[in-house]
């Protein structure tokens, strides 16, 4: 299993936009990912499940992959959450 922590920079959160790439990312991958915060957690290749979480900025979430290809998940992942969110 392989996570990281990030809190949103973004002025406006996960919202519509960011939650359908993030998806698009994972979407492809095997391995499970998930995303959690304030005790919520979400499988990352659902947007609906995503955007139901309401990560606003400042949120401190978490982003956990366990599966074959989980390091290519966090990889993407990280990378997609330091250019973008």
């Amino acid at each position: 299993m392989k996570k990281f922590n990030y809190v949103i920079t973004d002025s406006i959160g996960i919202h519509a936009r960011p939650a359908g790439q993030l998806v698009k990312l994972v979407k492809d991958l095997e391995a499970a990912v998930t995303i959690e915060t304030e005790g919520k957690t979400a499988d990352l290749k659902k947007l609906m499940a995503v955007m139901s979480l309401g990560v606003k900025n400042a949120a401190a979430v978490t982003i956990t992959a366990e599966g074959t290809d989980e390091e290519l998940a966090i990889e993407r992942l990280e990378e997609y959450f330091n250019a973008n969110l």
